[in-house]
């Protein structure tokens, strides 16, 4: 077994975005930044939001009221996502830090955690299973509930430690080349 550990070069090569992770409960609204939120189903709508087990605010919160918020933050949302991944919820009171510097929240329609105004994709969550024995994280499962897009804004991308905007498309192979793999996958087709 090999560790992969956290701010290692080895860590900074993957690129994700960054999910902030809402929820209230006995430990109060919070708010975090899970680098490691994805979408795992189509039908049902799932997320998966892996939260590191020393974040204990929003692992106790969710696990007492079975819900969360997921909102992937904007380009614009870099001071969001450095106040929600800088402290621990149960150290300080992320939200009202937030909110003493003018960010906005909106009641959700589903869920009593709070929505992140501004974000990209805002989702609503029931939590539908917890997978606790994979490591340095627990594994929450949330299907959907309700799901509000923001076609103006642009993902927030991680990588490295440094956030960044996406840029240059990388155009897929050309016609010719997609056609040579198609038919080597055709050949060698089990």
């Amino acid at each position: 077994m090999t560790d992969i550990p956290w701010g290692s070069d080895e860590a900074k090569t993957f690129i994700t975005n960054v999910g902030l992770i809402t929820s209230t409960g006995k430990l109060g609204e919070n708010i975090m930044a899970a680098e490691w939120t994805h979408h795992i189903s189509y039908s049902p709508g799932m997320i998966a939001v892996c939260i590191n087990k020393v974040n204990q605010a929003t692992a106790v919160n969710i696990k007492e009221t079975k819900q969360f918020g997921v909102s992937i933050a904007a380009t614009d949302q870099n001071m969001i996502a450095s106040i929600a991944g800088g402290s621990h919820g149960q150290d300080v009171d992320k939200m009202k830090v937030l909110k003493d510097l003018g960010y906005k929240f909106s009641k959700a329609k589903h869920i009593k955690p709070v929505m992140v105004d501004g974000a990209v994709l805002q989702i609503e969550c029931k939590l539908i299973r917890e997978i606790a024995d994979v490591g340095s994280h627990t594994i929450f499962i949330g299907e959907a509930l309700s799901i509000t897009l923001n076609k103006d804004k642009q993902p927030l991308a991680y990588h490295g430690g440094k956030y960044f905007k996406l840029g240059e498309n990388i155009q897929k192979p050309p016609e010719q080349e997609l056609n040579k793999i198609k038919q080597l996958v055709e050949k060698y087709r089990r």
